[in-house]
């Protein structure tokens, strides 16, 4: 990421994070460090892709990973919990997430394509928010299915009554089979659409970008060079 897209020396255009598991952080933080790059180290927690380890584990995970150096912590919540309609004990439990969080950004990731209804997308986002998530992510990229526009929209519109509400401003990621530059123009028209220009800005709008990259890199060819690269010429992605 660094040598293309982060570095002082180049265009000051960044990924928003990079994202790893709580293994590798203090290896990602060394390594952005030694390149002179300041784009935050992200780790997924709590028991990532399933959230299904005891609540203990989960919270010395997030603790772990933010001594290491995470600025950023992924949290996948407990699905079960949304599927038995258990929502004070999920609000009870991503409030512990956010507190072992500290300082660090939390987002939370609600597994979408696992919680049985369109409602209980609705009410998991407002559940999220209310305990102190500072974005709402569609999935894991994990699931069988991943972000889609109907839960797409379903979570900006949580996010805007949450705001009409509050005053504080959530942010929003999808993720998961978003592979082509086509299909991100879309999810941005959505955010300006459903909440305007301030949530196109990477402080309240993340895209999940790990298979994504590639085909953004070939439309940054195209567009420099009037052609196309073939895929292995751009062998980062």
């Amino acid at each position: 990421v660094c040598t293309t897209l982060g570095c002082p020396s180049f265009t000051g255009i960044t990924t928003a994070a990079v994202c790893v598991y709580p293994a590798r952080v203090a290896d990602a933080v060394k390594a952005l460090k030694s390149a002179g790059c300041d784009i935050p180290v992200a780790s997924v927690a709590t028991g990532f892709p399933a959230g299904q380890t005891a609540l203990k584990t989960r919270l010395e995970e997030i603790r772990l990973a933010v001594e290491a150096g995470a600025r950023e912590i992924d949290i996948v919540i407990n699905r079960t919990l949304v599927l038995t309609g258990q929502w004070e004990v999920l609000y009870e439990e991503i409030c512990q997430f956010r507190q072992a969080c500290g300082e660090a950004h939390m987002k939370a990731i609600l597994g979408t394509g696992e919680l049985g209804s369109l409602t209980n997308v609705y009410k998991a986002s407002l559940i999220a928010m209310m305990a102190g998530s500072d974005f709402i992510k569609t999935s894991t990229g994990k699931e069988a299915v991943n972000a889609t526009f109907p839960v797409g929209l379903v979570m900006v519109r949580a996010i805007r009554d949450f705001y009409w509400k509050t005053g504080y401003k959530v942010g929003f990621k999808p993720a998961g089979g978003i592979r082509t530059a086509k299909e991100a123009l879309i999810w941005l028209s959505l955010m300006k659409e459903e909440l305007g220009d301030e949530w196109l800005k990477p402080e309240l709008f993340r895209l999940g970008a790990s298979t994504l990259l590639g085909d953004i890199e070939r439309q940054i060819y195209h567009h420099v060079t009037g052609r196309y690269a073939a895929y292995y010429d751009l062998p980062m992605a």
